[in-house]
C-alpha cells in the first residue's frame, strides 16, 4: 500500500492526523531519530524531515537513522532538491505557488524528480501555500517570496484551486517555522470550503487545543515541530495527536 493512500484510509478513521516535524539542522542525528520513536509512541501519523537551509551534510544520514525507528511513513519535505534521500518512503514533492519565483515554482522540481525516480520514493504532489504569519520566516527569506495575506482568503483560495486543477493530491497551508501565529482559522476554513483537496496546516501551531482546532475548520493533518525539541517531549505529543485525531 503506498503512502498517500495509507494516510487516506487513516483519515477515515480520524477526524485529523498529525505530522512531527523533523529538522537535521536542529539536532544531532541520534536525538532526532529517538525523538521520531517517541512521537510513534505517542501516536503520530507520520515524520517529516526537512529544513528550509541545510546548512550541515547529515540528511541522509538523519533519514536513514529515523527510518530504522519507525514504522509510520517517513516522508521528506524538501527544501531544495539537494534534501531528497533514498531511505524515505515518500517525499512531498511541492511546488512553491503562493510564490512567483520560478526556481520553486519548478526549477527544483526538474533537479529533484530524477532522484525520486532513482531512489523509488512515492511522489506526493502538494500544493504549497505560505500565508503571512507576522514576521519574515526562513522560507520566505530563502525561497525570496511574498506570502499571501492573511487576511485574503480569496488570493489563498485561487491558488489552492489552481493546485486542484493542476491534478495535485494536497494543500499545504505553510505559515512557516518559527511563525508569530498560524494560518488563520477563517482562512482555512474558507480554503476547505473551497476545494476538494486534503489540507495541512503548518507554522505556529502551539498547543493541542490550537491544532484541534484547526482541524476543527478544515485542516485534514496539523503539523508541529520546534515546540517538541526541548526536555521530555513524550506527553505534549501524546497531547497533539489526540486532538487531531478527535478534533
Amino acid at each position: 500500500m503506498g503512502v498517500f493512500q495509507r494516510l487516506t484510509e487513516e483519515l477515515n478513521k480520524k477526524r485529523g492526523l498529525f505530522f512531527l516535524l523533523l529538522d537535521p539542522d536542529r539536532k544531532p542525528v541520534a536525538e532526532l531519530a529517538k525523538q521520531a520513536e517517541v512521537a510513534q509512541k505517542a501516536g503520530a501519523d507520520a515524520v517529516l524531515v526537512g529544513s528550509s537551509m541545510l546548512v550541515n551534510s547529515q540528511f541522509d544520514e538523519a533519514v536513514a537513522a529515523i527510518k530504522q525507528r519507525i514504522s509510520i511513513p517517513l516522508v521528506l519535505f524538501p527544501g531544495n532538491s539537494n534534501q531528497i534521500a533514498p531511505k524515505a518512503d515518500a517525499v512531498l514533492f511541492l511546488s512553491l505557488l503562493s510564490g512567483r519565483n520560478p526556481d520553486f515554482l519548478i526549477g527544483e522540481q526538474v533537479k529533484g524528480a530524477p532522484l525520486v525516480k532513482k531512489y523509488g520514493l512515492e511522489p506526493i504532489s502538494t500544493g504549497y501555500l505560505l500565508i503571512e504569519s507576522g514576521k519574515t520566516t526562513s522560507v520566505e527569506y530563502v525561497s525570496d517570496t511574498r506570502p499571501i495575506p492573511r487576511d485574503k482568503p480569496d488570493i489563498a483560495c485561487s491558488h489552492a484551486l489552481a493546485a486542484e486543477y493542476f491534478g495535485m493530491k494536497l494543500v499545504y497551508l505553510e505559515a512557516g517555522s518559527g511563525s508569530a501565529t498560524s494560518v488563520p482559522d477563517e482562512l482555512i476554513s474558507a480554503v476547505a470550503s473551497y476545494i476538494t483537496l486534503p489540507l495541512i496546516a503548518g507554522g505556529g501551531i502551539r498547543t493541542p487545543e490550537e491544532a484541534a482546532r484547526k482541524v476543527r475548520v478544515g485542516a485534514k493533518i496539523v503539523v508541529a515541530g520546534n515546540q517538541f525539541e526541548k526536555g521530555n517531549p513524550g506527553r505534549l505529543l501524546t497531547e497533539f495527536a489526540s486532538a487531531c485525531h478527535q478534533g
